[in-house]
């Protein structure tokens, strides 16, 4: 007779009420047990008011993501605040780049925008050291730094689907997009990185389908 098998538990989810502490510490608790799945709340925007982690870059808006998390959104949008001090706002380190992290992003349905990463650093919004960024049907834009003003990638991957990075800004190249190393991907009919300043994406060709 053979024995029946358990049902698996489902994976847990974690509602994020719409208040920039409640997600500083919904970050900070996925980060300790190892990754979990956020869910936030509809159509909330999260303004980021002070840097509320550091990392070998600079200062972070958010804490700096070092587990496996999955973020859900609806029509949300994360920014730093008009007035707040210069700070990028996500970041994720994977153990390519910072030893004995294991940063993985995974998100949908959200607005990364305002970010600004302290000179000499870049990744105005999101700054990707040695993890795994995946964005689908979200969008990158108004963020800056010295290059990455949108999204950069260093030893990691990153996966945009259905995704927008647009009006980011960099003083030196990279406005949308700067790929030190690793690989960028861009799929879906609707993902686009455009309207950057001064380049979408660098060095050239380092991002197949960015003109």
């Amino acid at each position: 007779m053979g024995l029946a098998m358990a049902p698996s538990p489902a994976h847990a989810q974690t509602a994020v009420l719409c208040s920039e502490s409640a997600l500083v510490n919904a970050i900070t608790a996925a980060n300790v047990v190892g990754g979990d799945t956020l869910v936030l709340f509809p159509f909330c925007t999260y303004r980021i008011t002070s840097a509320h982690g550091t990392g070998p870059a600079g200062p972070v808006g958010l804490p700096p993501i070092i587990a496996p998390i999955k973020v859900i959104g609806l029509g949300n949008i994360i920014e730093r605040g008009r007035g707040a001090p210069p700070f990028r706002v996500l970041q994720v380190e994977g153990s390519a780049n910072v030893p004995g992290t294991k940063g993985k992003l995974d998100a949908q349905g959200i607005t990364v925008r305002g970010g600004s990463a302290v000179s000499p650093y870049p990744g105005g919004g999101i700054s990707n050291l040695g993890g795994t960024v995946s964005l689908s049907l979200s969008s990158v834009s108004g963020n800056t730094a010295v290059a990455g003003g949108g999204l950069y990638n260093d030893n990691g991957v990153m996966s945009l689907f259905g995704t927008q990075v647009t009006g980011n800004s960099a003083a030196f190249r990279g406005g949308g997009i700067y790929v030190n190393s690793g690989g960028v991907l861009l799929s879906g009919f609707t993902t686009a990185v455009s309207g950057n300043t001064p380049d979408n994406c660098a060095p050239p060709g380092s991002v197949g389908g960015c003109a």
